[in-house]
C-alpha cells in the first residue's frame, strides 16, 4: 500500500491498513516531514513535531535556532540552518542536570510533590553571540537564571548559575558594553547583568513596562538603528503578539499588536483538566471536547525575528499543534510606520502557511550543497548499532548510566522499581511527528524477570503504553490507558523472546492506536482508540518512550529494544497540488462546488453539479504560483483589490490571476492572490458570490476561504 493512499485515511483505515504493512527494519527508507517544497517555496510548521519557546540568532550567514526542552535530556537544543527552513539539530547545552536534587533524576520519593520535575526542568531560552562566544540563557524552576556559554555552537558547554528570580526572559548585548536581561509577565521588568555571568548587578532592575499596559511575556529584545524593540506574548483573553519600542531601554515604550489569530486553520487544542499530581495513583483525567471555534493560544505567538542576507526580516514564532505540543512556524516580516508587523502588505498580522523561502545571497554552487536540500533537523529511524544514541533521543529525567546500554546493536534497559511509566527511570524518549505517523520498535524480552514491564509508550498526561509484563514465568502482553485506567492482558507464550510494538497516530486529530506482531508481518490491534491532549503538567506534546521498570519495587532483569522506525504518511506532498489533473473545488464551509456562472462571476452551485463550469485545471506559473483555468475555456481574474463581486471569468490568459498554493494537506488549500496578499472566499451565510477580501482561514476553517480538490476522472 502506497504512503500516498495512506495519507487520505482516517485514523481507524490508516491503523487497519498499517496492520497489514510487514516490519522490514531499518532497511525501510521513509522520507520524513521537511517545510521545504523543493520549488523554493516551504510550507509551515518547520517542524511537524514540538520545539516550542523558540529564540533565533544569525552570526554570518548561519542561523541558529535554541529552544526548550523541560525535564528531558540533553537539555536545551540548538538547531542549525543556512536558510531558515532546513535545520539540523548540532548541540545540546548539556548532557544532564547538574544539580543534587533528587526530582531531576526521578529518584526521589514517589508519588511526593518534588519527587520529579514535569512541566519544570529548563525553559524558553535566549540565543545571543557576543565578545567571540555564544550565550544561552534559560531558567531552572528553584535554581534561578542559568547561562551556558562556548566558543564552538557545538560545544562543550560551561554552565553558569547566575541564580536570581529572572524567567522567560530576552537578553541584549547593548553597544555601551552592558548587558540586559528583559523578563517579567505584565510588569516587565530589565536588570543589568554582570558580564562574568555570576549574576544580576545588585540593584539594577527597574520596571520599565507597567502593568495594565497589556504586555505578556516570553520577551525578545533587539536594538535596531538605534531603537530599542521587545517582541512579546500575551495570551489574555486569548493568544497575541505584541511590539513594544523606546528610544531608551529603560522606556517609556509604545506597544501595538504585530500579529494576531494566525492559526493556519487550526483550532485550539483539548487541555487535559486533571485532579491531583500526574505522578499520583488515582489521579482523575478529563479530556474535554475542543471548541473548533477557538483561537485561545493556539495562534502564532512567542518568538524572535532575525534578518536574512537580503535585508528582509522574518519572525520565528511557535504554535500550539494540538497533541504534537508545540512547534515552529516562519513568517515574513513588513515593517510599516516603524513596526515590525508579521504578514505581508495588504495584510498585515496574518502569515501565509507556503510562502518563498529567504534569498540568504547563497551562490549557484552553494545551493547544491546538502545543507540546503530539503532535509528534516533529525534522522528519527534508530538502529542502535553506534557507539551513541542519536540526536533525536532524549531521557525522561536524568538517567542512571550504569543502567542502560548499547550492547550488541540492541538498547538494553535495566529495570529498577517504579509504580508506573511516569515513574520509570531511564525512559529514553523522542517527540511524536505529525500530522500521522507509525511508530514500530522490536521487544526483545530473555533477559526479563519477575515483575517487570517494557514496552513502547506516550509520555503524555495521561499516559498510554503497550508492553511485555513479566508475572512469575508467564508472559502477559498488556495495553494501558492511564485516562480511564483501563487495562488489557492477553497471556503469551512464555517462550516468545521477540515482540513487535507499534503505535498509530492521527496528531492533527488528537487520536492514537496501539498494536503488536509476533511474527513482524502480521499486526494485531489492541485496545480503543485513545484521545490526545496538550496539557499544562509536563508542558510538553505525545512522546514516544521505551521503558523498562519493574513493579514489585526491586531491580529486575532487562529488556532490550532494536530498530525503531517512523513511518511518515504524509510528508511526501509532491502531490498534493493537482498539477495535469481536472477537479472541482469545494468549499469547506458549504459543502458546494465552486461554479463559473454564465454571468462571469464565481459562485456555487448544486454538490450534484459536475458540469464544465464546476470543473477546473491548474496553469502552472512555478514556484507553486499557480492560475486557474474552467474548462469552459475561461481564466479565473480578479478586478480591484478585493470588494465582493471581484473573481470574475474572462477569456484573456494574459489577465488570469496569479495565485501562490497555500497547502493544508489531505486536498484542502487557500489561495492567495500574490498582488494583494488576501485570499479567495466565499461567505457561508450572505449569498454574495466569490470574493477576494478573506485574510486568511478561521480555526474550524468554515469561514468560506478554505477549500477541499476533487479530481474529476
Amino acid at each position: 500500500m502506497t504512503n500516498n493512499f495512506l495519507r487520505k485515511l482516517s485514523l481507524a483505515a490508516c491503523c487497519t491498513i498499517a496492520m497489514s504493512l510487514p516490519y522490514t527494519g531499518t532497511s525501510q527508507t521513509t522520507a520524513s516531514w521537511t517545510a521545504d517544497n523543493g520549488n523554493g517555496t516551504f510550507t509551515n510548521p518547520l517542524f511537524y513535531d514540538e520545539f516550542s519557546d523558540p529564540d533565533i540568532l544569525r552570526v554570518g550567514d548561519d542561523y541558529y535556532l535554541a529552544g526548550t526542552t523541560m525535564h528531558t535530556v540533553p537539555g536545551l537544543v540548538v538547531l542549525h540552518s543556512k536558510d531558515l527552513v532546513n535545520w539540523e539539530n548540532i548541540s545540546y547545552c548539556f548532557d544532564r542536570f547538574d544539580f543534587e536534587d533528587p526530582s531531576f533524576s526521578l529518584s526521589g520519593p514517589q508519588g511526593k510533590s518534588r519527587g520529579e520535575v514535569y512541566g519544570e526542568g529548563i525553559w524558553a531560552p535566549a540565543i545571543r553571540y557576543a565578545n567571540g562566544q555564544f550565550y544561552v540563557f534559560s531558567n531552572i524552576n528553584g535554581k534561578g537564571l542559568q547561562c551556558y556559554t562556548s566558543k564552538d555552537i557545538r560545544g562543550p558547554w560551561t554552565h553558569h548559575n547566575m541564580k536570581g528570580r529572572i524567567y522567560d526572559l530576552s537578553v541584549l548585548f547593548d553597544d555601551d558594553g552592558k548587558i540586559y536581561a528583559i523578563h517579567g509577565y505584565g510588569e516587565v521588568r530589565c536588570t543589568e547583568l554582570k558580564a562574568d555571568m555570576s549574576g544580576p548587578v545588585e540593584g539594577t532592575e527597574k520596571v520599565i513596562i507597567p502593568q495594565g499596559s497589556a504586555v505578556g511575556e516570553g520577551h525578545h529584545m533587539y536594538k535596531i538603528d538605534g531603537m530599542y524593540y521587545l517582541i512579546s506574548t500575551d495570551y489574555k483573553p486569548n493568544g497575541r503578539t505584541l511590539c513594544s519600542r523606546s528610544k531608551s531601554i529603560w522606556g517609556p515604550y509604545e506597544t501595538c499588536v504585530i500579529t494576531a489569530d494566525e492559526t493556519f486553520g487550526y483550532h485550539a487544542a483539548p487541555l487535559t483538566q486533571w485532579k491531583g499530581r500526574i505522578v499520583k495513583d488515582g489521579s482523575k483525567f478529563i479530556i474535554p471536547k475542543a471548541d473548533e471555534n477557538a483561537t485561545a493560544c493556539s495562534n502564532i505567538h512567542q518568538g524572535g525575528i532575525v534578518q536574512d542576507q537580503s535585508g528582509q526580516w522574518w519572525a520565528l514564532l511557535m504554535m500550539d499543534f494540538h497533541s504534537i505540543g508545540r512547534t515552529v512556524t516562519l513568517a515574513p516580516v513588513t515593517w510599516k510606520d516603524g513596526w515590525p508587523f508579521v504578514g505581508l502588505e495588504g495584510n498585515l498580522g496574518r502569515a501565509p502557511r507556503t510562502w518563498f523561502k529567504p534569498d540568504v545571497k547563497a551562490t549557484a554552487e552553494q545551493l547544491e550543497q546538502p545543507i540546503f536540500k530539503p532535509h528534516a533537523p533529525y534522522n528519527r529511524n534508530e538502529d542502535f548499532n553506534g557507539k551513541q544514541l542519536g540526536r533525536v533521543w532524549q531521557w525522561n529525567h536524568n538517567p542512571n548510566d550504569k543502567m542502560w546500554a548499547l550492547k550488541g546493536g540492541r538498547l538494553r534497559l535495566n529495570t529498577m522499581p517504579a509504580d508506573q511509566l511516569m515513574w520509570a527511570r531511564n525512559s529514553l524518549t523522542q517527540r511524536v511527528i505529525g500530522p500521522s505517523s507509525i511508530t514500530t520498535v522490536e521487544l526483545y524480552t530473555k533477559g526479563m524477570k519477575d515483575g517487570d514491564v517494557a514496552g513502547l509508550g506516550n509520555i503524555n498526561v495521561p499516559c498510554s503504553w503497550i508492553g511485555i509484563v513479566k508475572e512469575g514465568k508467564q508472559l502477559l502482553l498488556r495495553w494501558f490507558e492511564q485516562a480511564s485506567n483501563d487495562t488489557i492482558d492477553q497471556a503469551i507464550s512464555p517462550n516468545t523472546e521477540k515482540i513487535w510494538l507499534r503505535m498509530c497516530g492521527e496528531y492533527d486529530d488528537d487520536k492514537a492506536e496501539y498494536a503488536y506482531s509476533l511474527d513482524g508481518e502480521h499486526f494485531q490491534t489492541m485496545g480503543h482508540t485513545m484521545l490526545l491532549s496538550y496539557q499544562l503538567v509536563t508542558f510538553q506534546g505525545s512522546r514516544h518512550a521505551l521503558f523498562a521498570f519493574n513493579k514489585n519495587g526491586k531491580h529486575g532483569g532487562y529488556a532490550e529494544f532494536d530498530n525503531f522506525t517512523v513511518l511518515e504518511p504524509e510528508s511526501d506532498r509532491s502531490a498534493n497540488i493537482p498539477y495535469g489533473k481536472t477537479f472541482r473545488i469545494i468549499n469547506l464551509a458549504t459543502g458546494h462546488p465552486m461554479n463559473a456562472i454564465d454571468h462571469g462571476l464565481m459562485h456555487d452551485t448544486s454538490a450534484k453539479n459536475n458540469s464544465k463550469s464546476t470543473r477546473f485545471r491548474i496553469i502552472d506559473k512555478g514556484q507553486g504560483k499557480v492560475s486557474l483555468q474552467c474548462e469552459d475555456g475561461r481564466y479565473v481574474w480578479v478586478s480591484g483589490l478585493g470588494l465582493p463581486g471581484d473573481v470574475r471569468l474572462t477569456k484573456d490568459a494574459a489577465k488570469a490571476e496569479v495565485f501562490l498554493w497555500q497547502d493544508y494537506l489531505n486536498g484542502e488549500f487557500m489561495l492567495m492572490s500574490l498582488r494583494t496578499h488576501l485570499y479567495v472566499g466565499k461567505s457561508p451565510t450572505t449569498g454574495s458570490p466569490y470574493s477576494m477580501d478573506f485574510k486568511g482561514a478561521d480555526p474550524a476553517r468554515r469561514n468560506g476561504a478554505v477549500f477541499r480538490w476533487e479530481e474529476v476522472k
